[in-house]
């Protein structure tokens, strides 16, 4: 049985979530503190999205913009073409009812009233179903949370897991397009925390947009994508991708000394014979690593999509490329570039980083000259 509304993006393809240049400061005794430091995030439709990061490295606060429970000092939020950062907080709590669902790591289910009249409390807050069919749907919930029989107890009589469940079906009561989870699992035992992220994982089959905040970075890794913030400031996911076996504060500073270069469709990003200066990481469409052939066309060596680089054999075999690079003719392409100077020092600091991506400079050497062997 189906009774959630299935969310597309828009066809203008807005994200689902998209906070812009977000700054964050509270005033505390010693001074102004900076909790989020201009923080970039989109989010889609449909995806399964996991924010990870050490205690007091601003996850909550970034959670809080999201939801509307605070507000940044400088910069927008749009949920769901909502802009969040503008409404009162009267325009706040109905917006939030009928659009996220939240769960909470303590479950916050009230302890006097039963399970499904738990889950009948956003339906009556925001009106989002008539009176006589809240019941059913909140007995449908429970029911695809596997807890159809406990509907009627109070919430003690539960255990941590299944209250939980109960957390989860109470989050999507009204059928918001979003469901937000902090910490969901970090109360319970690994069986139990498995079963509530499959849970989730079949939410978002059915269209649901999921963001989890956790400390745990298994979990982190079984999600779609992962956002990692380190002092108040989001780490680029590509970075963590590629390199990641950098520290935190390692990755940040990658993330600071990258810059975001875009080219054309078909553009030469660099020609074979060339010094190069950079490792690449692609983030956006698609690169062909072409190798020349004398009195013949050149061949497509290898595409590289989102998450891939280039550039690591120029840097570990003395600079001069030997292969063209170009964005493909399917669209333009966007990399994250780093100087040789500072990945170089990056490396330094990370001898593990450093082996890892010379031996794959070494393994593409060799690939390269069997593909202009094969290819002669």
């Amino acid at each position: 049985m189906t009774f959630f509304q299935k969310t597309t993006e828009t066809a203008t393809n807005h994200p689902m979530i998209d906070l812009r240049g977000i700054h964050k400061y509270y005033k505390t005794a010693a001074g102004d503190f900076h909790a989020l430091n201009s923080v970039d995030l989109q989010i889609n439709a449909g995806e399964f999205v996991s924010i990870i990061g050490k205690s007091g490295s601003g996850k909550s606060t970034l959670l809080n913009m999201i939801t509307g429970i605070d507000h940044p000092t400088t910069g927008e939020v749009y949920v769901n073409d909502m802009a969040v950062h503008g409404l009162n907080e009267n325009r706040m709590a109905r917006w939030r009812g009928k659009n996220l669902g939240i769960v909470f790591q303590f479950f916050q289910l009230l302890p006097m009233i039963s399970v499904i009249e738990n889950i009948m409390l956003p339906m009556d807050f925001c009106h989002s179903y008539p009176m006589r069919q809240r019941e059913k749907r909140a007995l449908e919930l429970l029911e695809m949370v596997e807890l159809a029989e406990h509907a009627y107890k109070l919430p003690t009589a539960l255990s941590g897991g299944q209250q939980q469940r109960v957390a989860i079906a109470r989050a999507l009561a009204n059928d918001p397009p979003i469901i937000i989870a902090d910490e969901p699992t970090g109360n319970l035992d690994s069986k139990t925390a498995d079963s509530v992220f499959e849970l989730f994982r079949n939410l978002v089959a059915q269209g649901k947009t999921i963001i989890i905040v956790t400390h745990d970075s298994g979990l982190a890794k079984r999600t779609d994508r992962t956002a990692l913030i380190a002092d108040g400031e989001i780490v680029n996911e590509y970075v963590a991708k590629v390199m990641p076996t950098l520290s935190r504060e390692q990755l940040l500073q990658a993330t600071h000394v990258a810059r975001k270069q875009t080219y054309p469709a078909g553009a030469m990003i660099f020609a074979e014979g060339s010094d190069a200066d950079a490792f690449d990481i692609v983030t956006k469409g698609m690169v062909e690593i072409v190798l020349p052939r004398p009195g013949q066309s050149d061949v497509i060596a290898v595409q590289l999509g989102p998450g891939k680089y280039f550039g690591e054999m120029e840097f570990f075999h003395d600079r001069r490329s030997r292969a063209s690079v170009r964005a493909s003719e399917a669209g333009p392409v966007e990399v994250l570039a780093i100087g040789y100077d500072q990945f170089g020092e990056l490396l330094n600091q990370s001898e593990a980083t450093r082996e890892m991506l010379h031996q794959y400079a070494d393994q593409r050497e060799e690939e390269n000259i069997r593909r202009r062997g094969v290819a002669a």
